[in-house]
């Protein structure tokens, strides 16, 4: 299956895209060219939608600087380095530990090295999961894999297509949902026992309005310095950490 040696998770051509479909990999997301019509390159968006993946238009330039020259008669697609999991596959994860979910949702994480740190300290620090966005997100690319040092192997992945219906839905199944902004209570002031769903915001933008909004706790990390955040996997590992604290202490009484 023809590959662009740049990027190694990149499909170019109608065939390539089109057999990596029927081989049941996960495509992240197909790039069409704008305004094709031909019935081949329709039946291949429709495929890729039904399977999950985004499928965005863009004009010839970018497609051509996408692929570094090969021929890609109006498509690519980018796959993903791992499948992707449900939300209720999480949620089992948790049942079958016998334990109060624990999961980590990343809100338009876009830098694939942030994923793939915060997917690393997620399965190292005991949790269930990790829920990203079908849009505005870094995806399962090579880069988050390689970043995970291994991780995705066993942490489930599950994209969503609505952030708040999620966090609705992890509410119901016994979750607190806590936002990792500024302007929040101290963290080492914050009770993270039974469920927990922490969100850690986008790159310099913070949480979005809805999903802050779905939040029961912000809570925030002290600034001592003269900087006021920090990047966003770190301040993850620290939360995270923090969280798998409280949820030992929990199993020990």
């Amino acid at each position: 299956m023809p590959r662009d040696a740049k990027n190694q998770d990149l499909i170019i051509g109608r065939n390539a895209v089109a057999e990596a479909l029927r081989a049941d990999r996960t495509i992240d997301t197909l790039y069409v060219l704008a305004g094709e019509r031909a019935p081949a390159v329709r039946r291949l968006a429709a495929a890729c939608r039904e399977s999950g993946a985004v499928v965005k238009e863009v004009d010839r330039k970018k497609l051509d600087t996408l692929c570094g020259g090969g021929v890609h008669q109006g498509v690519a697609a980018f796959t993903a380095a791992h499948d992707y999991a449900s939300l209720s596959d999480i949620l089992a994860v948790a049942e079958a530990r016998g334990e109060p979910p624990f999961v980590v949702v990343c809100d338009e994480l876009e830098d694939p090295h942030n994923l793939g740190a915060v997917l690393r300290t997620a399965e190292a620090a005991g949790a269930h999961g990790v829920i990203i966005p079908k849009r505005r997100s870094a995806q399962l690319s090579a880069t988050v894999a390689k970043t995970s040092a291994g991780a995705l192997e066993y942490i489930p992945v599950a994209r969503v297509p609505n952030l708040p219906a999620a966090l609705d839905e992890l509410k119901a199944h016994g979750c607190w949902v806590y936002g990792a902004d500024m302007d929040g209570t101290d963290y080492k002031k914050t009770d993270f026992s039974g469920g927990v769903a922490l969100v850690v915001g986008a790159e310099g933008k913070g949480l979005g309005r809805l999903v802050r909004e779905k939040c029961d706790f912000i809570v925030s990390l002290p600034m001592k310095g003269k900087i006021n955040s920090l990047n966003a996997s770190v301040a993850a590992g620290i939360l995270l950490y923090e969280i798998s604290s409280h949820r030992s202490l929990e199993a020990e009484v």
